[in-house]
C-alpha cells in the first residue's frame, strides 16, 4: 500500500507540478507566463498575467507538496481548486480530453483529493515529522477549502457580450 500512495503521489504531483512550470517559465515546451497570461484574458481572468502566475504557482507549489507528501490536505486544497477553474473553462467542450473535454482536470483533481482522506502514506515527509493528515475530517476540509478556492477565483472572472466562456486552446491544466 505504501508504494501504490508513493506512486500515485509522484505522478499526480509531478504532472502538475510540469503544468505549472510550463505556465511559469515554459518549460517542458510551455508557453510561459506572458503567452499563458494573455490566454487567461481572453478567458476572461483579468489581468491575465497574474491569474496565470497564480495558477503555475497553485500547479508547481501544490504538485511540489503533493510529491514530497508535506502538509497533504493543504496540497490537495489547492490542487482542487486550481483543477475545479480548469474544469469550468474546459467544461463546455464536454468530458474527453480528446475534445478539449474536462477528464484530465477531473482525475488530477480527485487523485490529489484521495491524498487527503487516505494520507499521504509512511513514506512522507507528513509521516517523517510525525503529522497525521489522513481520514474523512482532512479529506472534507481539503474538498471545501478547495471548492471555495475554486469558486472564489470563478466569480472573479469577466465575461464580455459574446465571450464563449472556453477555449479552443488547450490549457495545460
Amino acid at each position: 500500500m505504501e508504494i501504490g500512495l508513493l506512486l500515485l503521489r509522484l505522478t499526480v504531483g509531478l504532472t502538475l507540478a510540469a503544468h505549472g512550470a510550463q505556465k511559469l517559465f515554459g518549460w517542458f515546451g510551455g508557453p510561459g507566463l506572458e503567452a499563458t497570461g494573455q490566454l487567461f484574458e481572453t478567458l476572461g481572468f483579468l489581468p491575465g498575467r497574474r491569474q496565470a502566475l497564480m495558477a503555475g504557482l497553485a500547479e508547481t507549489g501544490g504538485g511540489l507538496l503533493l510529491t514530497l507528501g508535506l502538509l497533504t490536505p493543504i496540497a490537495a486544497a489547492v490542487i482542487c481548486s486550481v483543477m475545479l477553474v480548469a474544469m469550468a473553462v474546459h467544461i463546455r467542450q464536454g468530458f474527453f480530453a480528446q475534445s478539449g473535454g474536462y477528464e484530465y482536470t477531473v482525475v488530477l483533481g480527485v487523485a490529489a483529493l484521495s491524498s487527503a482522506f487516505t494520507g499521504p502514506g509512511s513514506l512522507s515527509l507528513d509521516a517523517q515529522l510525525g503529522s497525521h493528515f489522513s481520514g474523512t475530517f482532512w479529506g472534507i476540509s481539503a474538498l471545501l477549502v478547495g471548492v471555495l478556492g475554486g469558486a472564489f477565483s470563478l466569480s472573479q472572472r469577466h465575461r464580455t457580450p459574446g465571450q464563449q466562456g472556453t477555449s479552443t486552446h488547450t490549457l495545460p491544466s
